[in-house]
């Protein structure tokens, strides 16, 4: 099969794509004997009729047009692996020669992916700092309060319910006039600010004293409660006691009982070094990232509105999907975050611009480093799969061969091993701790807004 390209306008090529006689007259065979299968002529088994019976049954043009609509994708898409092309949508096909004995020939015009041609001098040296993963008292302090906690003895108070005590209640629930059982605890040991039931209740039992009644509201989400108890339901909560929780002091005594060490300086150093390990893998994840996106904002490429379009639609379509598996509309589950229609169309298409030229970049690196994928390497990735998924390797391998996303996962695996380079060639230095708390009170500040 022989295929020319020419450009016709930007991002837009057209392809000539011709198909020898002889692999033609084999497809056409093809299309006959699928026609035969599925059409009955008196005097034939199924599968049995001659070409010019068929012809005449049903007409040459019905055939070739068969013939054109199942061939010409396959035909298509052999054209632009060879000529290493990534089309954006649907080919409009125009067919310029289908005559008998001769070659078939056509033309296929389609928006393509734009390509990004890197030196190694470009994508080598990318400057990027590395976190600090120095484990700071304040965190190795938090870890040992959650230590304390498990440890923690309940002791009544006299006092009205804080932040974190825990409080008994008898609890009712009516929806439409009727008593919700799923709903009913009694003698139920509650912690204050769980929003084990909705923000209403840790807002109103605040301040509350034993005896007290506490009435209130709620509509209940699907994704917490499940679709049958979904929606408004009215409380009533009994509050019968108010206990808080004594922490023991975090001594050696506590150390020896709360772990495998004598004294709490011996523990806290175990902490250290955990969470040093922690930080470290986290480490390495945010310098990918950083390398990463230090190369998308180096490089600049003229996307085609459609790509973009197209990957940002994706993006809003995984949104719905993801409300629907919470028993929600997209509108519902927006609101619940704080946000609209609008911001989730701007969030996603900034996401898919990013996306979009990060495998660009990563496809150049690929390209100039001559990386392609093992056998070996798609297995371990498939075993993986299969493993998380619990099922068998081979089945999968074989489910991912025909669906044709073996390509898909060839091509992760290539982009990853592009973006190791990346990193390996990187020129990386530590943060300073003063650029670190800039970077953490930025990050709080966006899921503030968030």
């Amino acid at each position: 099969m022989q295929t020319t390209v020419e450009t016709t306008e930007k991002h837009t090529v057209k392809l000539t794509i011709e198909v020898p006689s002889d692999q033609v007259d084999k497809d056409l065979d093809r299309t006959y004997r699928a026609i035969a299968r599925e059409i009955k002529i008196p005097g034939f088994r199924p599968g049995k009729a001659p070409k010019p019976i068929i012809d005449a049954q049903v007409g040459r043009d019905v055939v070739l047009e068969e013939f054109v609509n199942q061939l010409v994708p396959d035909y298509f898409r052999e054209a632009v692996t060879d000529e290493d092309l990534a089309p954006i949508g649907d080919p409009d096909v125009d067919v310029e020669q289908l005559e008998p004995g001769k070659s078939f020939i056509f033309t296929a015009t389609v928006e393509v992916r734009p390509r990004l041609e890197l030196s190694e001098a470009r994508y080598t040296g990318v400057k990027v700092t590395r976190p600090s993963t120095e484990p700071t008292e304040e965190e190795i302090d938090s870890w040992i309060e959650r230590l304390q906690r498990q440890f923690a003895e309940l002791e009544p108070v006299e006092r009205p319910a804080q932040e974190s005590d825990l409080v008994t209640l008898s609890l009712s629930a009516m929806r439409n006039g009727e008593p919700v059982d799923e709903l009913t605890r009694e003698g139920y040991l509650y912690s204050v600010g769980s929003g084990e039931f909705g923000e209403t209740l840790d807002a109103k039992i605040l301040g509350a004293k034993p005896g007290d009644i506490i009435e209130f509201d709620e509509d209940l989400p699907a994704e917490r409660f499940g679709e049958e108890l979904a929606g408004p339901v009215t409380f009533k909560a009994l509050v019968k006691d108010v206990k808080a929780l004594r922490l023991p002091e975090p001594d050696d005594a506590f150390a020896a009982t709360a772990s495998e060490f004598d004294t709490v300086a011996e523990l806290r150093e175990d902490l250290r070094e955990k969470l040093q390990e922690v930080k470290d893998r986290e480490a390495e994840g945010v310098v990918r990232d950083r390398v990463l996106q230090a190369m998308v904002d180096d490089v600049d490429v003229d996307l085609p509105e459609s790509l973009i379009d197209g990957e940002t639609e994706h993006r809003v379509r995984h949104a719905e999907q993801q409300a629907a598996r919470y028993g929600l509309t997209l509108d519902q589950m927006l609101e619940i975050q704080g946000w609209d229609r609008d911001r989730l169309q701007q969030d996603s298409r900034d996401h898919a611009l990013r996306a979009i030229k990060s495998d660009l970049v990563l496809e150049a690196v690929a390209r100039a480093e001559s990386l392609d994928v093992t056998a070996e390497e798609l297995g371990v990735e498939i075993g993986k799969m299969a493993e998380a998924y619990d099922r068998d390797p081979k089945e999968l391998a074989k489910q991912l061969d025909r669906s044709g996303q073996v390509i898909t996962l060839a091509g992760d695996i290539i982009r990853s091993k592009a973006l190791d380079i990346l990193v390996e060639r990187a020129d990386i230095s530590q943060e300073s701790p003063e650029a670190a708390a800039e970077t953490e009170q930025q990050a709080d500040g966006t899921e503030e807004q968030a």
